[in-house]
């Protein structure tokens, strides 16, 4: 029911959102086919970084139909229905940006994440210290920032299939500390040595 009703706004301030740019431009190749999961009205695309393709799934069509990064997009509900409507080996790139702290199957929708990218695609997940607390699983509420970096981690590592997990704070030095980003990045397994 929260999202009958489109919600045409920013959840993060424009620093933070040109740091989401930057890991996105830092991590995703030139020309891939990219997954926005849980996407909305804004992807946050690196102005002018070459993508074959954006497909965003969300759960509000008129969000997705105003997000000008996107090529197309798909109304589908992970937590109702962790399985991705996608082709294996689907995406080069999948990316969760704000939105990891609403997932109720998130080791069942990481799996599926793993079994749409490529082999050696890349999985990014970024999120703030900014949330819907009536929407948020409690773990997420309760657990410090560090403790959902950890949290990220562990569905990475209990998923299965991605190598290479690294995360961080990632602001850069001159944002202001308001609305901290802080990523989560790994490969699936399997991609070119």
């Amino acid at each position: 029911m929260f999202y009958a009703n489109p919600r045409l706004v920013v959840h993060i301030d424009d620093e933070a959102i040109a740091t989401v740019s930057r890991i996105f431009q830092s991590y995703v190749p030139a020309g891939s086919t990219v997954l926005d999961l849980m996407s909305s009205w804004r992807s946050h695309w690196p102005q002018g970084h070459p993508k074959e393709k954006l497909v965003g799934l969300g759960l509000n069509a008129q969000e997705m139909a105003d997000n000008p990064d996107l090529d197309e997009y798909v109304v589908h509900n992970v937590n109702l229905e962790p399985s991705l409507p996608f082709g294996d080996e689907s995406f080069d790139a999948v990316v969760i940006t704000v939105s990891a702290q609403y997932l109720t199957s998130p080791v069942e929708t990481f799996q599926e994440v793993n079994r749409i990218l490529k082999p050696g695609g890349v999985f990014i997940v970024t999120f703030s210290n900014r949330m819907f607390p009536t929407k948020a699983v409690r773990i997420w509420r309760m657990a410090s920032d560090q403790g959902r970096i950890d949290i990220v981690i562990s569905y990475m590592e209990s998923a299965g299939g991605f190598e290479e997990i690294r995360s961080g704070f990632v602001n850069s030095d001159e944002s202001p500390p308001a609305d901290p980003i802080f990523s989560v990045v790994s490969n699936k397994s399997g991609g070119p040595e």
